[in-house]
This record gives C-alpha cells, structure tokens and sequence, in this order.
C-alpha cells in the first residue's frame, strides 16, 4: 500500500505553497519526517495524496544573522542548530534543547520546524524558543507574515497553522540584547533515566542581568498548560529585583500558582510536577544567572 500518491519538490517557499495548495488530494509538507512518517506507517494520521519535501527551500535550510535577528529555517536539521557557532553564541538554551531532542540518528533528520508543528506544550526546542521570545514566520497562499510564537498553538497537539495550506518558513530571535555579556539562557529538563526519553518537565530561562538585579526576565516551562507556558507572573515578581533566596521564595509561589500541570499516564503526575518544579527552575534560572554574570 503507498503512503502517498505524488512527491514534489520545491526550490522555493511560493513554489511549496503552491504545491500544497494546487495538490489534487490532500496534501502534507515534510521535512525531517521522523514524526510524520511514523503516523503515516502506523495509520495515526489521515490519508496523504501529496507529499512536499520543503529541504531543497534555501529559505529554509538558512540559519543566518538578519539584522538585529537570529533567523533559523523551518527545515534546518536539529543537529545543526546544535553545532552551529551563530546558536551556541546567541541562543544557549535552544542549543542545550537541541542536544537532548531524542538521539543523534533522529537529531540528524528532523528539524526545528517539525517540533514546533507537531504543537506538544514540552516539546525541548518549543519551550527555549518561547523563552527566548521568537517569533515565526508563517507562509499561505495570500503571502507570509510574522507572528508571535506562541500563537502558533491552539492546544495540546493542536497547531494554528493548517498544515495543508501553510508552511513555517523559519524563526527569529532577537539579539540586539543577547549579544550583551549581562544576558544569558539555559535550558534543562527532567526526564526518565533511560538513554532517549520524553521529558517530565524542562524549563528555560532568558534573563538579563545589571549588577546583582535581574533587569528582565523570561521563563518557560513545559508542561505548564496546554500551550507553551510563560511564568508572567514570577517574571513581573522578580524584573527589578535582586536574586535572593527572599525572592525565589516569591517567584517559586508566583510560577506554582500560575502554571497548570497535566496528568500522564505515560510520564507522570500533576502532583509530582509540582513537587518537582522548584528544584528544576531553581537549578535553570541559577545558571543563566552565573552566565550572564
């Protein structure tokens, strides 16, 4: 039985959209395909006429600096967002996301865009993308446009980019601060102690640092609620502020009341995230603060 009846491959991001748009069937982009291939195989995903392969689109296998921004396209391999020198200066945090996405065959193939379409509230490089405040650009038929990162998820699973009709062209992160040597980020997770795993719970941190105040903050954690979650109200608690055992007290509280831990059958417990949360942010934000130090 084939998977599907027709395989483009565009050189260009107009072409794509076309491609996906004049497709006779129902029709899917791919990229890495380590997640795509798998549902299609295992009949978890609906049937597909049109396959279009988006890595011949230089636009988005670019990783480069734009102005006062990190680009990084939608169909760049994970594994080079971890190596790459322009990640490991500007973007700590999603090359330590990166590092731990499954293993190095699959880190070889797939690609930040897929990660960030397949829409799970704690996919690794979905919470160090919205803690480092990117955004997407998104490609259709009537042309492309920016928009918030976090936009771009409707609920566990659920993505706001309708897959046969739009494209992620790539993503940017704002440097004009990261180049400062005040300003840091880091990433870690929690997870089962076996070779490739999901995470429990991961979190990052973006902060930059005046002296011994935080002068602004980011913080991410996954899963926090049923997008990408941001701790806006431990952030408001400690921009301005000191480091302190006083004030972690504070935001510790502030994050806990404000993030809404899921139950998993397959990883684990609401209760247990809470229980466990505190160590793990506390560990995140410790290190960014000594790099931006």
């Amino acid at each position: 039985m084939n998977l599907w009846q027709e395989y483009k491959r565009p050189v260009s991001v107009t072409e794509a959209v076309q491609a996906l748009a004049s497709a006779p069937g129902p029709a899917i982009p791919i990229a890495g395909g380590t997640d795509l291939m798998l549902d299609l195989k295992q009949g978890r995903h609906t049937p597909v006429h049109t396959l279009v392969d988006l890595t011949s689109v230089r636009e988005m296998t670019a990783l480069e600096l734009r102005g006062d921004s990190l680009f990084i396209g939608g169909a760049v391999p994970v594994n080079r967002i971890a190596l790459d020198p322009l990640t490991v200066t500007h973007a700590q945090a999603l090359v330590e996301a990166c590092n731990l996405i499954a293993g190095p065959q699959v880190r070889n193939t797939a690609t930040l865009g897929g990660n960030v379409a397949h829409a799970l509230p704690a996919a690794d490089g979905t919470i160090a993308l919205t803690a480092l405040n990117a955004e997407a650009e998104v490609a259709g038929v009537s042309g492309t446009h920016r928009m918030p990162f976090t936009s771009l998820f409707l609920g566990p699973g659920k993505s706001a980019i309708d897959k046969t009709k739009e494209i992620i062209v790539g993503f940017y992160l704002p440097i004009s601060n990261l180049q400062s040597p005040k300003t840091a980020s880091c990433f870690k997770r929690i997870m089962r102690p076996q070779g490739v795993a999901l995470p429990i719970l991961n979190c990052s941190v973006w902060l930059e640092r005046d002296g011994d105040v935080v002068k602004d903050i980011r913080i991410a954690v996954g899963p926090g609620g049923s997008i990408p979650f941001r701790a806006t109200e431990a952030e408001n608690i400690l921009r301005g502020n000191p480091l302190t055992e006083e004030t972690f007290t504070l935001i510790q509280d502030a994050l806990l009341a404000q993030a809404k831990f899921r139950d998993s059958a397959r990883r684990a417990s609401g209760d247990y995230r809470r229980h466990i949360v505190s160590g793990l942010f506390k560990d995140v934000l410790s290190t960014a603060w000594l790099r931006a130090g």
